[in-house]
């Protein structure tokens, strides 16, 4: 929890318990069901929470906002995004049924009243929202090319409705399409720990 509290001291105590039980409730649930790497279940909150909350430094959802997150696994990054932003509605989806009901008991554990979680095929989702987040679940083509049905046309952000995707490593091939709109931050700008040196959030304007 050190980091988190560090880089977003505007945490209120409800928030800060929220995402101190996240811990132990992935401890428990991970022993059963693999749902985050044995080896790096000890850095729950550097490698997964604080790599989540890399969109909120880059962006603050007005209230209101609708957020769905494809391809969650255990609930990254959705579930630090909903503690984060109460006031914003968040869809978790993933394709495994045992990851998102790891998700939905994590979720319901710490009373987050702002998630739905669901088993599905993004290509099977048909509602709109302002913004699609990920963390590295596929190519940013295909990524594009399944979500941006679901782009709604309503703007309430500051940014224009698009695609915020956590990835890591060499972009520029999967970038290559979208080289005149697509905005790369590199997230050792937010965090100076080591792990966030090759991590990057890529923005893609969709509406």
């Amino acid at each position: 929890m050190k980091e988190i509290a560090t880089y977003f001291p505007e945490l209120t105590v409800h928030q800060k318990k929220q995402f101190e039980a996240l811990y132990d409730l992935y401890m428990h649930w991970n022993a059963r069901i693999n749902v985050i790497s044995r080896k790096d279940i000890e850095n729950l909150y550097l490698h997964h929470v604080l790599h989540s909350l890399a969109i909120a430094k880059y962006i603050r959802f007005t209230p209101g906002t609708r957020v769905m997150d494809v391809g969650t696994g255990g609930g990254f990054p959705g579930i630090p995004l909903a503690i984060f932003f109460p006031d914003v509605k968040f869809l978790l989806l993933d394709s495994i049924r045992k990851k998102i009901g790891v998700a939905d008991a994590v979720a319901k554990e710490i009373g987050l009243a702002n998630v739905e979680l669901i088993h599905a095929r993004v290509q099977d989702e048909k509602r709109k929202f302002h913004f699609i987040v990920s963390r590295a679940v596929m190519q940013l083509p295909e990524l594009v090319r399944d979500t941006r049905k679901n782009i709604s046309n309503e703007q309430i952000n500051a940014l224009p409705n698009g695609l915020l995707c956590l990835k890591g490593g060499d972009l520029a091939q999967e970038i290559a399409p979208f080289q005149k709109i697509v905005e790369i931050t590199e997230l050792s700008g937010y965090f100076q720990e080591s792990f966030f040196q090759t991590k990057k959030l890529v923005y893609v304007p969709l509406s």
